[in-house]
């Protein structure tokens, strides 16, 4: 288990059985609390007038771009940004040579207020119809302010496709934060899996709230125009906050970030599910109703049902609280009777601070922990094996804290079970060679 961020944990899930998180307990050092103690950078906001928040040139130019996958198997993004001083179109122009562009897409453009900030003018625009495994470039905006970026699609959905994700949770906007984003962009990983609180604005008041919004997504920018990063709610975007009049949950989240709810059968963008080359992605809103019955209940009932592990081996559930937890942050918030394997991500770099108090005696069911900034990585192979790294953010260096190797309970058991029925059938057709020669014998021999 890796650092948790103070006063909020986060959950990323590999859904195998218990039998391989055994394995996994018997193939590492388990038990093991690290001894590694951070010398801490402050834990406070970069200034607004920084450069890593500087504001695109000229008037009312793209700013704060961000992709997602915008359908169910990859063949879609959305892209989305704001123009802050008026409205413009939403359009996007794209195709697969630098500078030349030969298709048009269009979306939606949206703003709102919160308490007496008035956000700018945010576009929403899904990109379809794309192919596998292909480098697009596209451009929004329009004449002097225009912008380019460029993206990769996956490979088509296979069991045996390799594909290495990125994974940072409670991100945040300090200087931790940006040596945690710069650190993951070095990694080489091709999409990130975000476990919610992203901006942290909620712990600014009035107008300072929407205003730490916009910072955050031109901090990020940097990736996210790039790459998609599979959004996830947590407790930080919530944002109930009565003594504003701003009541209604998510608010500057949902405005501002795009999620193929839809396409996954969903009701609600929090909850929603996409498949990317191996591996089967279902996200989960630890902070909607989840009980038996609610909405999130019957849509994941259908959605696991939906799960093919010939197509997908691979079946990553991502969600905010985390479910076995030996910090004492969020400690027993969600435990359950099941075992797959939880790895535990909180720690990008964020306001709060570390999380450097672990419950003692350490669980059984806890076999690595540590308090320290960074991000992780998954490196599918293919359906059978993947990598697991640890990057912690050592003084400002990247460095490889802790990897395991997970082996892929669903098909290590199909091939263990044909190695079985191969041996069984050898000896079968063994046996009945020794029975025709025997009775060849015994005919030659009459």
């Amino acid at each position: 288990m890796p650092g948790v961020t103070k006063n909020q944990s986060l959950l990323f899930l590999l859904l195998f059985t218990s039998f391989v998180f055994l394995n996994f307990v018997n193939n590492v050092n388990g038990g093991i609390t690290s001894k590694y103690v951070r010398k801490e950078w402050p834990s406070v906001d970069i200034p607004l007038d920084n450069e890593v928040f500087k504001t695109p040139d000229g008037h009312n130019a793209p700013q704060q771009v961000h992709i997602t996958q915008g359908d169910y198997d990859g063949t879609a993004v959305i892209i989305s940004w704001v123009t802050p001083d008026e409205p413009a179109p939403s359009k996007v122009q794209y195709g697969t040579s630098a500078g030349h562009y030969k298709f048009t897409a269009e979306g939606k453009m949206t703003n709102y207020s919160f308490y007496e900030y008035k956000s700018g003018y945010i576009h929403h625009v899904l990109v379809d119809g794309l192919e596998y495994d292909t480098k697009y470039y596209y451009k929004i905006g329009s004449g002097d302010v225009a912008r380019e970026f460029w993206f990769q699609t996956p490979p088509s959905v296979g069991p045996d496709v390799p594909y290495t994700f990125g994974i940072i949770g409670d991100l945040g906007q300090t200087y931790n934060s940006l040596s945690t984003l710069e650190h993951y962009m070095e990694s080489g990983a091709q999409a990130v899996l975000f476990l919610g609180d992203l901006s942290y604005a909620d712990r600014y008041k009035y107008n300072d709230v929407g205003i730490r919004w916009d910072s955050w997504g031109r901090f990020v920018e940097r990736s996210t125009a790039y790459q998609p990063w599979m959004w996830n709610v947590g407790n930080h975007e919530v944002e109930y906050m009565p003594y504003m009049n701003e009541v209604v949950p998510f608010k500057n989240y949902l405005y501002r970030y795009s999620t193929p709810y839809l396409a996954s059968q969903s009701s609600s963008p929090l909850w929603y599910a996409v498949r990317r080359a191996s591996a089967h992605i279902i996200v989960l809103s630890s902070y909607s109703p989840y009980v038996k019955y609610t909405p999130q209940y019957i849509w994941l009932k259908e959605e696991l049902a939906r799960v093919d592990r010939e197509k997908t081996p691979w079946l990553i559930v991502l969600m905010h609280v985390p479910i076995y937890n030996s910090n004492e942050a969020h400690f027993m918030e969600g435990e359950n009777e099941s075992a797959p394997l939880y790895i535990t991500v909180g720690d990008g770099g964020n306001q709060e601070g570390l999380a450097g108090s672990f419950r003692d005696p350490q669980p059984p069911y806890s076999a690595f922990r540590e308090a320290a900034y960074g991000h992780a990585t998954l490196e599918i192979k293919n359906r059978t094996h993947a990598f697991y790294h640890w990057n912690r953010n050592d003084d400002g260096n990247k460095v490889a804290a802790d990897s395991f190797v997970l082996n892929n309970q669903y098909w290590s058991s199909k091939v263990n079970r044909r190695k079985l029925e191969k041996h069984h059938l050898r000896s079968v057709i063994g046996r009945i060679a020794e029975f025709e020669q025997v009775t060849s014998i015994s005919g030659l021999v009459a």
